[in-house]
């Protein structure tokens, strides 16, 4: 804990913005980081509550409660092996992450959780500056070989744990520099592309070995995978959810992703190999009220569209959860991003039926509102102005052909690789799965946990025990 009487003497406080007039000007991230003198503060709010609900509600176990007092006390060093002994990137989580642990916490029951993402945030970036992380080599090398499939969160997760049990790891990525979404999907405006940089130097230096413009299953025989005594595929849920509409085949409306990655490519200076996908001048509509369409919202002002409106097919949320209902658990109520602020039309219980267009491209939606059971309310049809469609409805399953399919991988009820969360292993004996590929689009946070306990059943599956964390 921190302060037992500091949650009565300091309110929450989290970084402040840039204003949205000045940051739709850039790709930047634009977060102002509170001084150390306020973040003893926020760590001395860390009360003894006795059960820390935080930790249930952190996918990689967090030991919460442990680092806020460390940064109360001014003990950052120590903060920062604490926060690194669960997790391997606290410099994504503590960028990217929706907090879990923030509605669980036990102050949030009056709305004043402990600011637990803002404080993880801070004591990653005091130790990069401090110069406190370094690589951290294998005491012994094994001898053993582990290929890793995908270079996203779960990826680089195994891949960095695997490395350090001393293993020879080659992680393989099918674009040009490993991230995954990470790098590809999420905007620099949230995720400047350097803080990836600066891990992967670390795991190159610690062993791991990033093979890119490797596409496993396209470029590379999924063969090449039978020379390695064990293979972890990490390598996410990628196939988007289609929207099944007439004039779908119009030009002008495109997945998300595509988007997405096209203009993080032009920020980082990579070649955009397909047709540009541009906001600019127009009418934007994004299908999809979850973060991939706030990322397009946010996108698209940068780009200077004329017009974004999100519609979103389930019901606007509540303003407010009711605490004793929900709470520790993680509440369905309104979110509204950053990117909502920078000038955003949302509109909720829509489902569009068609999309109308001239000379081949779309100019506009029908839409109709829904009710509670997303039938259509007869007479509230609607028709929405549209230049360029953005399709964010998620993502179904992992691609299958090629690399999945090539191992002949059983596969669940839902189209991902099977696996328990126990072994991780496959229905190939020495292959194994984590992250989204196996658990279905998921959060950052969960691709590391699955990644993290990936490792350690790897090497014991390797070694026959494993002293890796789970």
């Amino acid at each position: 804990m921190g302060k037992a009487t500091g949650f009565k003497e300091f309110a929450r406080q989290t970084p402040g913005y840039q204003t949205p007039e000045e940051r739709v000007r850039h790709y930047r991230e634009f977060t102002s980081p509170l001084p150390a003198e306020t973040l003893s503060k926020q760590g001395a709010r860390c009360m003894d509550c006795g059960i820390p609900f935080c930790h249930q509600g952190c996918p990689v176990n967090n030991i919460i409660p442990d680092w806020n007092d460390l940064v109360y006390r001014d003990r950052w060093q120590e903060a920062i092996a604490v926060l690194h002994s669960t997790n391997n990137f606290p410099e994504f989580t503590g960028r990217v992450c929706p907090a879990p642990c923030e509605a669980s916490c036990t102050l949030n029951l009056e709305d004043s959780p402990v600011a637990i993402k803002t404080i993880e945030h801070a004591v990653i970036e005091r130790a990069w500056a401090e110069g406190w992380i370094k690589p951290e080599m294998a005491k012994v090398r094994t001898g053993k070989t582990v290929a890793v499939v995908g270079a996203g969160p779960a990826g680089l997760a195994a891949a960095q744990q695997l490395a350090r049990a001393g293993h020879a790891v080659v992680l393989y990525e099918k674009n040009a520099r490993p991230g995954g979404l990470l790098r590809y999907g999420i905007p620099d405006f949230k995720l400047e592309k350097t803080v990836i940089e600066r891990r992967v130097a670390q795991m190159a230096a610690e062993g791991v070995e990033f093979r890119c413009n490797a596409h496993v299953g396209v470029t590379v025989p999924v063969s090449e995978l039978q020379a390695y005594d064990a293979v972890v595929l990490t390598g996410g849920s990628e196939k988007p959810r289609d929207l099944a509409v007439p004039g779908r085949e119009l030009a002008g409306i495109h997945f998300a992703m595509d988007f997405l990655t096209q203009q993080n490519r032009r920020v980082s200076g990579e070649a955009v190999a397909a047709a540009d996908i541009l906001a600019t001048a127009k009418k934007v509509v994004v299908i999809g009220g979850g973060d991939t369409g706030a990322d397009c919202v946010g996108t698209s002002n940068r780009q200077g569209a004329a017009s974004v409106t999100q519609i979103e097919i389930m019901p606007r949320p509540p303003e407010k959860e009711d605490k004793l209902k929900t709470w520790p658990l993680w509440p369905n109520r309104l979110r509204t991003s950053t990117s909502h602020d920078e000038g955003c039309d949302r509109r909720w219980s829509v489902s569009t039926v068609s999309a109308t267009g001239e000379g081949g491209r779309v100019t506009a939606l029908n839409c109709v509102q829904v009710d509670g059971k997303f039938q259509p309310i007869p007479g509230s049809e609607f028709t929405l102005e549209a230049d360029l469609v953005l399709l964010a409805m998620g993502f179904v399953h992992p691609v299958h052909e090629g690399l999945v399919d090539g191992l002949g991988l059983e596969k669940d009820g839902r189209g991902n690789v099977k696996a328990d969360t126990d072994s991780y292993r496959t229905s190939n004996p020495k292959v194994f799965a984590a992250g989204d590929i196996r658990r279905g689009q998921s959060l950052v946070v969960w691709a590391i946990r699955e990644g993290r306990q990936c490792a350690r059943a790897v090497d014991g599956f390797l070694m026959g025990s494993s002293l890796l964390p789970r």
